[in-house]
């Protein structure tokens, strides 16, 4: 059975936009630790890890087959939603020991960005799912 064309299209539009925000956030991440956050202790090793698994998760947003990418849309948004869930966390009660101000320079736009690649990322996965069940 031949996919619907303008689902391929959609899911295409959504595969673009949530590598784009999953590998910005990846970048935020790096960006904040080669700007000092490597020296914090646990959180320097943490944003390091994200920053890398982030870009990593947009390129595998991008190199998986049609057929296999509900499952790491999913992962990725689990992934993004758990990023955002640390820094409500520090900024808050603090995480390993670390407090963020909401003042700090990429807090807001970090926020907004991964909030809507949550967003995005459940859409899709959702999409490709429908896709996946539909074939069979």
């Amino acid at each position: 059975m031949a996919t619907d064309p303008a689902r391929r299209a959609a899911v295409l539009v959504l595969r673009s936009a949530a590598a784009g925000l999953t590998a910005t956030t990846g970048a935020i991440h790096l960006a904040l630790w080669a700007d000092g956050y490597r020296d914090l202790a646990t959180i320097g090793s943490l944003f390091l890890l994200n920053g890398v698994l982030g870009c990593l998760l947009a390129v595998a947003l991008l190199l998986t087959p049609y057929r296999g990418l509900a499952p790491v849309a999913a992962v990725t948004a689990l992934f993004t939603a758990g990023t955002l869930g640390a820094l409500f966390l520090s900024l808050t009660t603090g995480l390993f020991g670390f407090e963020e101000s909401a003042d700090a320079e990429l807090v807001r736009p970090t926020v907004v960005v991964e909030a809507v690649d949550v967003l995005v990322l459940t859409t899709l996965a959702v999409a490709a799912l429908g896709h996946r069940h539909r074939r069979r």
